[in-house]
């Protein structure tokens, strides 16, 4: 018997001690899961929001494109959503665009690609697969690549110049330096996906893909400073 001021302690159980271990990883694999990956999905927002208003000879709000860029990763900040899920799923953008398309036509195009190019092409080429079809089927389809591979970084930096250049081709990057109310949206993806990401511990991206999270929140973090006096000013 121990004295009123020890503690008594038991050995765990074998059968204990694995459990706890098997929940330690199924946490870590969890959050893994969880990362957010945004260069890439911002870059090809960009380019097809961009190249398609161009080719429709309508114009296209920058802002925008980039916050639907990343829309369907709205699951990651749900509890009870399935990441790459139903906000993933083709038919449910297709279902939610369509009131879009009938009012705006092809205006809504440039919109539409930015967001289903999130599914489509970055969570297809990468990661663990994603719901493509649902509420269809549960099936996920992909490339099997694994998403903190080098071939992964290697697309998103080529995705992320690529953007750039274009950016600068077009003078769009002189956008961000202008007093826009609508950059205020850039503050949706500096605090719900970069800013995140480059404080969280352990890093929760390759170290590659930290230089073009820190481009992108400088230049969105410059922005919304802009806007921020013309909105008070406006109201």
């Amino acid at each position: 018997m121990g004295s009123a001021g020890e503690h008594l302690t038991f050995p765990m159980m074998p059968e204990a001690s694995k459990l706890n271990s098997q929940m330690k990883h199924r946490s870590c694999l969890k959050r893994r899961k969880r990362t957010r990956f945004a260069v890439g999905h911002l870059a090809l927002g960009y380019i097809l929001g961009a190249g398609s208003a161009k080719l429709s000879k309508t114009s296209f709000n920058i802002p925008a494109v980039l916050v639907l860029s990343i829309v369907p990763d709205v699951d990651i900040l749900i509890p009870f959503l399935e990441h790459r899920g139903p906000t993933h799923s083709v038919i449910v953008m297709l279902i939610v665009f369509m009131p879009f398309f009938v009012v705006y036509h092809k205006k809504a195009v440039p919109y539409f690609l930015a967001l289903i190019q999130h599914a489509l092409i970055g969570d297809f080429i990468t990661g663990g697969g994603v719901q493509l079809l649902w509420p269809l089927t549960t099936q996920s389809y992909g490339t099997g690549i694994a998403i903190r591979s080098q071939t992964n970084v290697g697309i998103e930096w080529i995705a992320f110049l690529a953007a750039v250049i274009m950016m600068i081709k077009t003078r769009d990057i002189t956008k961000f330096f202008q007093t826009h109310k609508s950059n205020l949206l850039l503050s949706i993806p500096t605090f719900t996906t970069l800013l995140p990401t480059l404080a969280s511990f352990p890093l929760g991206v390759p170290l590659w893909l930290v230089p073009p999270h820190i481009f992108y929140t400088i230049i969105f973090s410059i922005a919304i400073i802009l806007a921020v006096p013309r909105a008070f000013k406006a109201s």
